[in-house]
């Protein structure tokens, strides 16, 4: 479970005294800081999987992304920031980002190709909040963020049963902008992962839930 561990704070705020702890990931959601939960092996495994495999074909296409280590996603106009399990950053747009030589953080579409959430105990940011603030939908905000590409990789079938269906099973939704909201796709078993940003990646659902592993 994520544990609520302060005041409200504001972003400013928070990066000035974020814990100096590499055993501990923090993330700031409307003010609140959070600690998230330690994940498990299988999960680490995924990401590890995938951050490899969208490494690989970047390279291939002789593409300007990169993938960080520590990088907080956020929304123009709300105090949080989140720590994506996998952020391909687009390197030229980075020059426009107000916040990055200061806080290592993004804020810009432009400069965020894809983001990959690996769904843990807390599934409802990732499958709600997450979801809202990457695509930008709120209609009380001024300026949306519309991250153009957002996976949800749910390979423990967490998630509720509105996302993942009934029964429960693993599931990767895409979501893809259009026209301001997220087109979402769902993918499971042997299906071909389809991403707009990497359409020739070849993978399916059930390489990604065992992170390559071979029976």
């Amino acid at each position: 479970m994520i544990q609520a561990l302060r005041k409200l704070v504001t972003f400013d705020e928070f990066v000035a005294q974020y814990p100096d702890n590499p055993q501990r990931r923090y993330e700031l959601h409307d003010g609140v800081i959070v600690e998230m939960a330690q994940p498990v092996g299988d999960h680490e495994e995924v990401v590890g999987f995938l951050a490899t495999k969208i490494t690989l074909e970047y390279s291939r296409l002789n593409l300007p992304y990169f993938i960080p280590k520590t990088v907080f996603v956020k929304p123009l106009e709300n105090e949080s920031a989140y720590s994506p399990d996998v952020l391909i950053l687009n390197q030229p747009n980075l020059v426009n980002e107000p916040l990055w030589k200061k806080a290592s953080t993004v804020s810009l579409a432009a400069s965020i190709s894809l983001v990959v959430e690996v769904v843990s105990t807390n599934w409802r940011d990732d499958y709600h909040k997450k979801y809202a603030d990457y695509v930008g939908r709120s209609p009380s905000r001024r300026v949306q963020m519309g991250i153009p590409e957002y996976w949800i990789v749910d390979y423990a079938a967490l998630g509720g049963r509105e996302f993942i269906g009934k029964p429960k099973q693993p599931t990767i939704l895409i979501c893809c902008l259009e026209e301001g909201e997220y087109l979402i796709n769902k993918f499971r078993g042997n299906d071909r992962i389809q991403s707009p940003t990497f359409p020739e990646l070849n993978l399916t659902a059930e390489q990604i839930f065992r992170a390559g592993v071979v029976s």
